[in-house]
């Protein structure tokens, strides 16, 4: 059975035997200025600025890929309540932190 991440506070048709921790996985990723240019340059006329949108994809795919490894680490099936958290870290670098509650299921 593959690990299992859900948002909800269950895993629907299964129950939780147990808790086996906080799992949570995270990345800092600092802007690029050839990013910064050509978002710059973006910005001028308005409108997304792909990117970042990719770049900042990209970091909550990393974060969530090391969540779900600590999790197997802890020996979890399953990990619910998935949260997704960012901050900046300093200038032109943000961390995306994933994190939820690992479990073992019956």
């Amino acid at each position: 059975m593959s690990l299992i991440v859900t948002m909800a506070d269950a895993v629907p048709g299964r129950e939780i035997d147990r808790v086996v921790g906080i799992a949570r996985g995270n990345v800092v990723r600092a802007r690029f200025f050839g990013r910064d240019f050509i978002a710059g340059l973006r910005n001028i006329v308005g409108g997304e600025v792909p990117e970042y949108t990719d770049l900042l994809s990209e970091a909550r795919e990393t974060a969530l890929d090391r969540m779900a490894k600590h999790a197997e680490e802890l020996g979890a099936d399953a990990i619910v309540t998935v949260r997704l958290s960012t901050s900046s870290v300093m200038e032109g670098a943000a961390e995306i932190l994933a994190y939820g509650t690992a479990v073992k299921l019956k």
